[in-house]
């Protein structure tokens, strides 16, 4: 099966990357400057806020990662629902995105996301609410989503000993790296794990 790759030249990106190539998968990967891949991936000219960009990507794919960030504007609001409408029309079902712990329910107040609660320590909620709306677009999509939601990313190393939970951010997460995030959103998609559900990950 070859993957779509949106968001594969940030950390988290890069990780699922690695992993993915390292498991003999076949990748085409989105990149607007195609000369700072390193990777033997298929490389596409082109930008994720741009149908034509995204369809060329998912041609002969099946199946979809995307670890877009918000990249200081409404690059995942913009993008998302493109990636969607190309899925359908390629049909694709299959999507897996990186999200943030913001958008899990909070413990202390289920009604409401962590990022609206006092769980969260983030003053500003920008970036929450770019993550919140992609998260809708794919919960009204049809599609076979998963959001993997990490809480605080440093750099890190590959450890492969990570806790997760549905809908919340395991108790007490304080991090997790982004090697450790990419190789969880891999063995995601491999494992066909966590389908149409929100996953929190944290050590």
């Amino acid at each position: 099966m070859n993957i779509a790759l949106f968001g594969g030249t940030g950390r988290v990106g890069r990780a699922f990357l690695k992993t993915a190539l390292e498991e003999n998968r076949h990748v085409r990967m989105l990149a607007r400057n195609p000369e700072q891949v390193e990777a033997h991936a298929r490389i596409i000219e082109g930008n994720a806020r741009e149908l034509a960009s995204i369809e060329k990507t998912l041609t002969g794919c099946g199946a979809v990662v995307s670890c877009l960030g918000t990249d200081g504007n409404d690059t995942l609001t913009v993008a998302v629902p493109l990636i969607i409408s190309a899925m359908k029309k390629e049909g694709i079902k299959r999507i897996i995105t990186i999200g943030t712990a913001g958008i899990l329910q909070a413990r202390t107040s289920p009604d409401l996301y962590r990022f609206q609660s006092g769980e969260s320590r983030r003053t500003l909620t920008r970036a929450a609410n770019e993550h919140l709306n992609a998260y809708l677009s794919l919960k009204e999509s049809g599609l076979e989503w998963t959001v993997v939601c990490p809480t605080y990313l440093p750099d890190g190393e590959l450890t492969k000993e990570f806790r997760v939970e549905e809908d919340f951010l395991p108790e007490d997460g304080k991090q997790i790296s982004a090697e450790d995030t990419g190789y969880f959103a891999y063995k995601v998609l491999a494992e066909d794990l966590y389908v149409k559900k929100r996953v929190g990950i944290a050590y």
